[in-house]
């Protein structure tokens, strides 16, 4: 007996092709066009349907003609999408043509304007596919990203390629998309300005919404992070796109990876001044306050230097102080965390710089200790300079007065950066060194730095380093043992004199002539025999013809009671 033939087995046929699958769409729509014209009710939703369907024939028209286009991955599923919307139309016109069909009439409505929406959103995405250019190129999920030397043209197509994906793809294409963007960021900063201009940083930001998928949600953070540190313009885009609002929603509710990347974003959008005031629009204030208390160091760090950068707000400030952002603020100063620290500290110094109200705030805080005490222990130059202005702003007030002029240790160390630090430490410290009431035997154990304050004399910059310098020497000048050491120094002397020189330029002459007074004030006959032997009387003499600010009575000073009644008849006269 013969076994029975087993017929082979059916080979599953293969997929249609996506010209296949284009031909049926566009045959669809021609069919579907016409019979649309016969359908009696529900005559206004049809006419919207009929109008869509007119559009994305016109659309698919494009679509074919255009090169590469049925090797582009994006259409692989936009097409067999639109086909299945197509045959869903169909179906509702053969329903709304049974005279026979029953149904309800609410429902049927419902299910037009679903229809619709759904060929609404095919439009936008194949018109954005055809405006974008990316049809015209063979690609594969993502395009690979221009080499060093490639044109601007070539970047451009780029960008709109990501930009396209990012906003019709699925969530593979936009993953792998965000992921490309990342990375032409982070390795080309210069890119920022042509991404922000020709991408379409809109439906970026709609990925950082709390229900995006946590898998396009956190590259497009970090994306967006990266764009808004990377220059201005690409800040004031995505900043009047709106970013801000779901950054804080970020910083608010997600993890504190999501975090620390959204902060570092707003810190970066709230440097532009024009955009500060809008923290307290979107109720962002107690959002980074929150996060300065419990975030991790990197959150702390980006949290406190946005506080710090809408602080020069003045609603803002008031703010702060409802907020309770103060005593935060202090405690950050000895977190221990560096970065945090000296955000902390120019943060204070803003605030301690804008009236009396806000300097008693801080007092109140213990300010000036905790200030004192990251003085004390700090190295880092940027954070000693913010340090350093919030104490000067604090010393307007009696208290913090009293205490920074009876302070040995910290005249003592401020002398030090006057000696080694940076041109602003300088500046800071000798402005410190002036103002305060420093005891005799405190200026006598400083008496060393006088010839660096003779050096702050010649400074052109910054501004007022020239009259820091001088009140501060005159101010230890006052002290008989520190006017003989001055003299004695033949460098510090010639240096005084040469500044005295009327065709010496560089130092309004009003300065060295109030250090000579000071110089002379009791009279020593030993400093005005070294003043006369290095020069001084005849600069001066010329600078009291030329009217200088306190030349006349320096000069008189120099000259000796000898020559006293002489000058006084001459200038009377």
């Amino acid at each position: 007996m013969h076994p029975a033939t087993v017929p082979p087995p059916l080979l599953p046929s293969a997929p249609p092709s996506p010209s296949e699958t284009l031909g049926e769409v566009t045959q669809l729509i021609g069919l579907l066009l016409p019979a649309a014209h016969s359908v009696t009710c529900f005559a206004s939703k049809w006419q919207i349907l009929r109008s869509r369907l007119a559009t994305l024939k016109s659309l698919l028209s494009e679509v074919s003609d255009s090169t590469h286009w049925s090797e582009n991955p994006l259409l692989l599923t936009i097409i067999p999408a639109l086909l299945s919307t197509i045959r869903r139309v169909q179906t509702l016109c053969e329903q709304c043509c049974d005279a026979s069909f029953s149904r309800g009439k609410l429902l049927m409505q419902s299910d037009l304007d679903m229809a619709a929406g759904w060929l609404s959103k095919q439009i936008n995405d194949l018109d954005l596919l055809l405006r974008s250019g990316v049809l015209h190129q063979s690609t594969a999920i993502v395009l690979s990203r221009p080499n060093a030397g490639s044109s601007k043209e070539e970047l451009t197509f780029f960008i709109k390629d990501l930009f396209t994906r990012i906003q019709i793809g699925g969530l593979e294409f936009k993953r792998k998309a965000l992921d490309s963007l990342i990375q032409l960021l982070s390795e080309e900063e210069k890119s920022a300005g042509l991404v922000a201009k020709e991408g379409n940083v809109g439906c970026l930001i709609s990925l950082l919404d709390l229900n995006a998928n946590d898998s396009v949600q956190e590259p497009a953070v970090v994306a967006v992070s990266l764009l808004i540190s990377a220059g201005d313009l690409p800040r004031k885009c995505l900043f009047e796109e709106g970013a801000l609002g779901p950054l804080l929603k970020i910083i608010e509710f997600s993890s504190m990876s999501m975090k620390e990347k959204a902060s570092m974003a707003v810190e970066s959008i709230t440097a532009d001044p024009d955009n500060a005031w809008a923290i307290s629009a979107y109720g962002g204030v107690p959002i980074l306050i929150e996060l300065c208390k419990s975030g991790s160091l990197v959150a702390q760090s980006h949290a406190v230097g946005a506080i710090r950068n809408v602080s020069i707000v003045e609603d803002i400030r008031n703010l702060l102080v409802e907020e309770r952002a103060l005593p935060v603020l202090m405690q950050l100063l000895i977190s221990g965390n560096p970065s945090a620290q000296a955000k902390a500290a120019s943060c204070v110094s803003i605030l301690a710089s804008s009236g009396e109200y806000f300097c008693n705030l801080l007092l109140q805080e213990k300010g000036l200790q905790k200030l004192l005490h990251l003085f004390h222990e700090c190295t880092n130059a940027e954070t000693l300079e913010h340090v350093l202005r919030a104490i000067y702003s604090l010393s307007a007030t009696d208290t913090s007065y009293r205490i920074l002029s009876g302070s040995t240790i910290f005249i003592v160390q401020i002398v030090e950066l006057i000696k080694h630090g940076n041109v602003k430490l300088q500046h800071i410290c000798a402005s410190l060194l002036a103002n305060l009431s420093i005891s005799d035997g405190d200026k006598r154990a400083i008496g060393g730095c006088m010839s660096y304050l003779v050096k702050l004399m010649e400074s052109v910059k910054p501004d007022g380093m020239q009259e820091v310098g001088a009140k501060a020497l005159i101010s230890l000048l006052s002290v008989k043992s520190n006017k003989k050491e001055f003299v004695g120094d033949e460098k510090s002397l010639m240096r005084l004199v040469q500044m005295l020189d009327p065709e010496d330029v560089v130092v309004s002459k009003k300065f060295p002539v109030a250090v000579v007074s000071a110089i002379m004030a009791g009279g020593s006959q030993s400093c005005r025999k070294r003043l006369v032997a290095a020069g001084a009387f005849a600069h001066l003499q010329i600078l009291a013809e030329m009217d200088v600010v306190g030349a006349k009575k320096a000069l008189q000073r120099v000259s000796g009671n000898r020559l006293t009644s002489i000058f006084t008849r001459t200038w009377r006269g």
